[in-house]
């Protein structure tokens, strides 16, 4: 029934890939590798110029990026090197997986949306995740680190399985982390630069 609604291929590609986008700005890999995993089995269509994206070898690459990055980022001062590339590399990561999910769209406008709401929407919540990172290492001198690290890979996850099983709520949840990691970011980023200040007076 609802396939008869004008458009809505469209919106629901849009759902799913700011779902995957947001989960990329959790950890680039993991949204990479659970795409590429379902895609493989034929559990979800790619846009055809994705198809790369289903064979073995980008199933085994991004399968082993992923652990990699996961278990990278419990390893101190290490995880603060990855959040330099981590964002550029999540901005990438979200463009790609948003214009995964359109076909027939024509170029410009398949990867200028693909940008500004894929890469917009991982580069955000990346940026909040390393600036709560960074005030967690100038807090707890890196201890409460581990557990940024898990609720990253927990949402990454999460968000990967929610924008392929059920699109309108990972959409949801994304706007909703959207809102939430700018207003923690920000106040993650104010308190580290008072902190700062604090040290430099001293």
């Amino acid at each position: 029934m609802l396939d008869h609604i004008p458009y809505f291929s469209y919106v629901l590609s849009a759902f799913i890939g700011i779902g995957l986008a947001a989960a990329t700005g959790f950890r680039v890999f993991l949204p990479l590798f659970a795409v590429s995993l379902a895609s493989y089995f034929h559990w979800i269509p790619l846009n055809e110029n994705f198809n790369w994206l289903a064979g073995l070898p980008a199933l085994i690459t991004t399968g082993i990026a992923t652990i990699a990055e996961i278990l990278t980022y419990y390893i101190p001062f290490v995880d603060h090197l990855l959040d330099t590339i981590s964002i550029p590399l999540a901005t990438v990561a979200g463009s790609v997986l948003f214009a995964s999910q359109f076909a027939d769209l024509g170029t410009f406008p398949q990867w200028a949306l693909a940008l500004i709401a894929g890469g917009g929407t991982a580069a955000t919540i990346s940026s909040g995740f390393a600036g709560i990172r960074a005030a967690s290492t100038a807090t707890t001198g890196g201890l409460g680190n581990s557990v940024v690290g898990t609720t990253e890979t927990a949402g990454a996850g999460i968000m990967s399985i929610l924008a392929m099983a059920a699109p309108v709520i990972a959409a949801i949840f994304a706007i909703v982390l959207l809102i939430l990691v700018v207003i923690f970011g920000r106040k993650a980023w104010r308190k580290l630069r008072d902190l700062k200040k604090s040290s430099d007076n001293v």
